[in-house]
């Protein structure tokens, strides 16, 4: 009687048979992609990698690597046709619960100085600047900075 469907949306573990699906994603959305293999090995050495599926269709994914107090955001994306409709904060909402229950204290992450748009979603969520690696990304013209970008976990669980 005039219900819409809510369509279901899930966040899943990485499986290696996403890989097709995370890689079209990746390669989308980024001028210098992760590699098959660099995600292939992000998941033999056992690092959090989930997918958000929105009815079985993969629209993004992340990799964390925790190590002792302190979870590093590795890589993010969504897909191209779902951006600016709320799956980069939910994946990133998802990153930071990855991060806590694993008992990291900190987020870390880097992003190019020119992704203003995943800057603001960074800051939207509390991230600070904490420094900038110098010619860390690879670029058109030579090299692009990354900024360092910290976010205190612990205040989340508050």
């Amino acid at each position: 009687m005039g219900g819409e469907l809510v369509p279901r949306i899930e966040m899943l573990p990485m499986q290696g048979s996403d890989l097709d699906a995370v890689l079209a994603i990746e390669n989308a959305v980024f001028p210098y992609p992760w590699t098959r293999g660099n995600f292939s090995d992000s998941l033999e050495a056992g690092y959090s990698a989930w997918v958000c599926r929105i009815e079985d269709v993969l629209c993004g994914y992340f990799v964390v690597m925790v190590s002792l107090d302190e979870a590093h955001l590795l890589t993010i994306g969504v897909a191209p046709n779902r951006q600016r409709m709320g799956f980069g904060a939910r994946l990133l909402r998802h990153a930071m619960a990855v991060g806590m229950a694993s008992r990291a204290r900190r987020m870390l992450l880097e992003v190019r100085v020119s992704n203003s748009q995943a800057i603001a979603l960074y800051r939207h969520f509390g991230f600070r600047q904490v420094g900038v690696r110098r010619n860390y990304y690879p670029a058109d013209r030579g090299r692009e900075d990354a900024l360092v970008l910290e976010r205190d976990l612990e205040e989340v669980k508050a």
